[in-house]
């Protein structure tokens, strides 16, 4: 392939996904791959997009809002408007994610709490059984 054209199987190994995931992101309409029969073709800039999808996924965006910050490099303001917008979200986004790091984090201490109990539960039982024999 040319630089500036990757196959499906080179975008697949190159950004560790799937078939499927590229052609679930072709029809949710997040890339525009080039077709050519059955071939598709992925240029520079639906090599961007996806990098852009990858990481908002990974930081918990959907992929509607996903769509909305990609849709936003069009408006015209030197994409002024898509990074307020995105850093908007990843504000959201991070408050979330940290607000359920304390709750995991809480969790993880009432378990261990309890896990401390029920060995002491269990010790004591075995020593009874020992005693009775």
């Amino acid at each position: 392939m040319t630089e500036d054209l990757m196959t499906i199987r080179e975008m697949c190994e190159t950004y560790d996904v799937t078939p499927r995931t590229l052609r679930f992101y072709e029809a949710k309409e997040l890339l525009f791959p080039i077709r050519e029969g059955q071939k598709r073709l992925f240029t520079k800039s639906d090599r961007a997009r996806l990098k852009l999808i990858l990481r908002g996924k990974r930081f918990g965006f959907s992929l509607e809002e996903i769509r909305q910050l990609l849709d936003l490099y069009h408006v015209g303001d030197q994409q002024l408007t898509q990074m307020s917008r995105t850093y908007e979200i990843a504000c959201d986004r991070l408050a979330d994610m940290e607000s359920r790091r304390e709750e995991l984090t809480q969790a993880i201490d009432d378990l261990k709490e309890q896990l401390r109990w029920g060995e002491k539960v269990i010790a004591s039982m075995k020593q009874e059984k020992k005693a009775a024999e």
